[in-house]
C-alpha cells in the first residue's frame, strides 16, 4: 500500500501543473479586455493614460508567453499573486472562500451519503414493494428538478413564507449569507449558524444523493444475489446481519466512488447554489472572477480547485484498499 500511494502520490503533480497553462491559455480565449475592465469596466471612453497605467501596472502590456512565465514562477511559490479589483492578495481570498465551501460541502455529502444510502438500502431490501418504487420516483424527480430551480422552491418553502407567516423562530431557516461564522471542530455550526448550512447544504446534496441512491440499490441487488449472502443466511444470521455486516460493506465500492469524485465537484461546482443563496464560498467567487475577467483570482481559485479533485481522488483510492482486500493484493504487484 505505501508504495501504491507513492504512484499515487506522483500522479497528483504532473496532472496539476498540467492544468495550469491549460487554465492559463482558456482565460485569455474568454472575451474582453481584463485592463479596460479594471480601467473603466470595458467603457468604450476610458481613457488611454488610464488604461496603460493599469497594463503596465499588472503586465498586461507583455507578451503572453512572458506573463505565463511570470505567473508560473510565482505559482511554483504557492504565491498565487493579487486580484486586479480589490487588490487582495489572492491567497488571502483562497483561504477565506475554501473554508466556506468545504464547510457547505462537507454537510452536502453527509446527507448525500444519508439520504442516498438509506434509500438505496431501503429501495433493494423491498425490492419491487410500494417503498421501492416510491423511492424510485422520488429520486428521479430529485435528479430532474435544475439546482437554482430547487434552491428557490426551498428558500420560499423554509425561509420565505414561514417568515412572512409569523412560524415559530425555531422553524424559520435563512436563505441568505454565511451568517454569524460560528464553528466549531471547522465544520460543526454552532448558535445560529445551523439555520444558515441547511438548505444550501440540501440544495446541494439531493441531485447527488438521487444519484448515489440508485447506484447504492444496484449495487446492493447484486451482492444480495451473491454466493456468501445466501450462505449467511443458512448459517441462520439475522436478515439485518445479513444486509449491514455482510452485503452492505462489499456494495460500497461504487458508492465511495461517486462520494469520492462528488466532494470534490461540490467544491468546484457548487456556483448555482452558492449564488443563489449568497455563500461566500470558491464558487460563486469564480463567478464574480468570471464576470470581472478578475485572472489571478480566477486561476488560483481554479487550481486550488484541481488540487482538491486530485487528492480526493487519492483518498477514494486508498479507501478501496480498506474495503476490498483484492485492490491490496493488486497493489502488492
Amino acid at each position: 500500500m505505501p508504495r501504491f500511494l507513492l504512484r499515487r502520490l506522483l500522479v497528483v503533480v504532473p496532472t496539476t501543473f498540467a492544468a495550469i497553462p491549460l487554465l492559463f491559455v482558456l482565460f485569455f480565449l474568454l472575451p474582453g479586455d481584463p485592463a479596460r475592465t479594471i480601467a473603466g469596466g470595458d467603457l468604450d471612453n476610458v481613457d488611454p493614460d488610464v488604461l496603460a497605467r493599469v497594463e503596465e501596472r499588472y503586465g498586461l502590456d507583455d507578451p503572453v508567453p512572458v506573463q505565463f512565465a511570470r505567473y508560473w514562477e510565482r505559482t511554483v511559490q504557492w504565491d498565487l499573486g493579487e486580484s486586479y479589483t480589490t487588490r487582495r492578495p489572492v491567497n488571502e481570498i483562497v483561504g477565506d472562500r475554501l473554508a466556506n465551501t468545504v464547510r457547505l460541502a462537507f454537510w452536502a455529502v453527509v446527507l448525500e451519503v444519508v439520504v442516498g444510502v438509506g434509500a438505496g438500502v431501503v429501495s433493494s431490501v423491498w425490492r419491487r414493494s410500494r417503498t421501492d418504487r416510491a423511492t424510485t420516483l422520488l429520486t428521479a424527480a430529485a435528479a430532474a428538478i435544475p439546482v437554482f430551480v430547487l434552491g428557490y422552491l426551498l428558500k420560499w418553502a423554509f425561509a420565505i413564507y414561514p417568515a412572512t407567516h409569523a412560524w415559530p423562530d425555531w422553524l424559520r431557516l435563512r436563505s441568505q449569507g454565511l451568517g454569524p461564522d460560528t464553528w466549531a471542530l471547522f465544520v460543526l455550526p454552532t448558535g445560529e449558524q445551523w439555520r444558515y448550512v441547511v438548505l444550501p447544504a440540501v440544495t446541494l446534496a439531493l441531485t447527488s444523493a438521487a444519484l448515489l441512491a440508485r447506484i447504492t440499490r444496484s449495487s446492493m441487488l447484486d451482492v444480495l444475489r451473491a454466493d456468501f449472502v445466501r450462505t449467511a443466511r443458512a448459517k441462520g444470521l439475522s436478515e439485518r446481519r445479513v444486509v449491514f455486516g455482510h452485503a452492505l460493506p462489499n456494495a460500497l465500492l461504487p458508492v465511495v466512488t461517486i462520494v469520492g469524485l462528488d466532494l470534490g465537484a461540490l467544491i468546484g461546482s457548487a456556483v448555482m447554489t452558492e449564488t443563489v443563496f449568497s455563500w461566500p464560498g470558491v464558487g460563486s467567487e469564480i463567478a464574480r472572477s468570471v464576470a470581472r475577467r478578475d485572472m489571478p483570482v480566477l486561476l488560483g481559485l481554479t487550481i486550488v480547485v484541481v488540487l482538491a479533485y486530485q487528492l480526493l481522488n487519492l483518498v477514494v483510492d486508498v479507501s478501496y484498499g480498506r474495503l476490498d482486500p483484492r485492490v491490496r493484493v493488486r497493489a502488492r504487484r
